[in-house]
């Protein structure tokens, strides 16, 4: 018996969507990201630590200056970086008497913490680095709980107006692999065990609750009268 028109056209309507169906997972396949992997334990090259020191914030005559070694996964850094910051950064940074140096402390047990931290050093290129690491702390959403946090790190790429194709190039070339395992070994050396660990005046402060506005604020009212350190 000859198939009748109707079951033609639904033979034929069928055929289209199981075409429109692979063509939708082939275009997926071709153009979707791959996550991003910042390698490890990398050797330092000159280029990696020349002329860098840290990320600072605040003025260069402050009178003192606080290096913070942190990881952007570590849930104790992302507090302090939304709770006690914000004070510290309105009341004693902007006021022109502390200056803060950012220093990258990845944990090995974070699978994330490399990859934030890139992200970071690439919109640094931008001259967004601060509005990058704010980002990146607010855990909106919650990242480290995602497969691939590097899709998450470039919607804030584009949040914050950076040219996508050039952030895309820097995170691919993981040209900053060196300078974090140059951070790292720095806050090792240093004796950093734990994040996130300030170093103050010689001296390690570690833990989230152990700088704070009034602890700075009484360290500034004991140096009065002596230079910047």
């Amino acid at each position: 018996m000859a198939a009748t028109p109707a079951g033609v056209n639904r033979f034929y309507y069928l055929l289209a969507g199981v075409a429109l169906i692979g063509a939708i997972v082939l275009a997926l396949l071709v153009f979707r990201r791959p996550p991003v992997s910042i390698p490890a334990n990398v050797v330092i090259q000159p280029n990696d630590t020349s002329g860098f020191h840290g990320y600072y914030l605040g003025s260069d005559s402050a009178r003192l200056t606080v290096t913070e070694y942190a990881d952007y996964e570590c849930p104790a850094c992302q507090q302090f970086m939304t709770v006690q910051m914000p004070t510290i950064e309105e009341r004693l940074i902007r006021g022109g008497q502390v200056r803060w140096r950012y220093r990258d402390f990845p944990l090995e047990q974070h699978r994330h913490a490399r990859t934030a931290a890139h992200a970071a050093a690439c919109a640094d290129e931008q001259g967004q680095y601060w509005p990058m690491n704010r980002r990146i702390y607010s855990w909106e959403p919650q990242w480290p709980s995602q497969r691939d946090a590097s899709a998450t790190f470039r919607d804030y790429a584009r949040a914050l107006g950076l040219d996508v194709a050039k952030y895309d190039a820097c995170m691919t070339s993981a040209r900053y692999a060196g300078r974090l395992q140059a951070s790292l070994l720095e806050g090792q050396g240093a004796g950093v065990q734990s994040t996130p660990t300030f170093l103050i005046n010689g001296r390690l402060y570690p833990g989230g609750n152990a700088v704070h506005y009034d602890m700075l604020k009484g360290l500034l009212d004991s140096l009065q009268g002596q230079p910047p350190r």
